[in-house]
């Protein structure tokens, strides 16, 4: 397994692959949520794998070959006969229209099953992220059952009963404000963590910036230089969600630690809540950081192939 930091959070993106095909510029790019997640937490210094299946393709052998010159560990990935899921990518001002091609390809036609050494591989890593474009949804509660935090990125494609239905099977809930008001927004966190079993839930909302709900109080942040201008907005979500994750889960395990090994009267509640605080708000400018950087590159890590 590649080294990252010494005492940073281990990362897996456990799920998605896909290549983006811009028609405006016609190229082709690497991507898919939780191969995103991967690239991103290696980016800034965490040890990181990716685990999927991989069609046995021209397009999922160059997506292979990418990832392993990432530094990414792909050794639990899985290659067999299929496609590729393609997303046909439209840029209108920076923004994206997105038209799924061959509906996922490989990775819905046949889902990756969570096998008992699979299993035992991902009990390494401090937290899984994965999304509802894996189509695992059902097997991740063999990973919350092992006691692996598990981050699920929802996209925009939720409802109150989808929320409510994966939510039990997952730690941490992310998903796309969409259009919705914040009032609105703010409604569906505190359902996720007081209601359905979450302790973290998340929105994005653009331009608005990020939402953050943990039980106890909501945690808001506007984009880092959002006049500054975007040349892709693809992978945008996927570089905050790793900034801020990254960092909140290296801090709250470093708390954990020093808990762990110190008297019971070693912090307060208060003292604990306290340090929850500053850690979301300092994990929601690491997310910024990352998300800043990523709207000044093509597709959502470059490696671009012109067709």
């Amino acid at each position: 397994m590649t080294k990252g930091g010494e005492n940073l959070a281990k990362l897996l993106g456990l799920g998605d692959n896909v290549i983006d095909c811009n028609y405006t510029r016609r190229v082709r790019y690497p991507g898919g949520n939780c191969v995103n997640f991967a690239v991103f937490g290696k980016q800034i210094g965490n040890e990181t794998a990716y685990v999927g299946k991989i069609a046995n393709d021209q397009w999922g052998r160059m997506l292979l070959k990418i990832l392993q010159e990432e530094g990414i560990d792909c050794s639990k990935c899985i290659i067999e006969d299929g496609e590729t899921g393609i997303c046909g990518i439209h840029l209108q001002d920076g923004d994206r229209v997105i038209v799924d091609e061959n509906d996922a390809g490989l990775v819905k036609a046949n889902p990756l099953v969570i096998t008992e050494d699979l299993l035992n591989y991902i009990k390494k890593f401090d937290l899984v992220h994965s999304s509802c474009y894996s189509y695992i949804e059902e097997e991740l509660i063999k990973i919350k059952n092992a006691g692996i935090p598990v981050l699920y990125d929802f996209s925009d494609e939720w409802t109150d009963d989808k929320l409510q239905s994966i939510c039990k099977n997952i730690n941490i809930a992310f998903f796309s404000g969409k259009d919705l008001d914040e009032e609105c927004l703010k409604d569906y966190l505190v359902k996720c963590v007081d209601s359905y079993g979450c302790y973290l839930a998340i929105t994005t909302i653009g331009g608005r910036g990020a939402i953050v709900y943990n039980g106890r109080k909501f945690y808001r942040k506007l984009p880092y230089n959002f006049a500054g201008g975007v040349i892709d907005t693809t992978g945008a979500g996927d570089s905050w969600i790793t900034g801020f994750i990254s960092s909140y889960i290296d801090n709250m395990k470093k708390m954990e630690i020093l808990k762990k090994n110190s008297p019971d009267n070693f912090l307060s509640q208060s003292d604990v809540e306290d340090f929850e605080d500053h850690v979301i708000e300092q994990s929601m400018c690491l997310g910024n950081l990352l998300a800043r950087r990523n709207c000044l590159v093509e597709g959502s890590f470059g490696k671009g192939s012109p067709f």
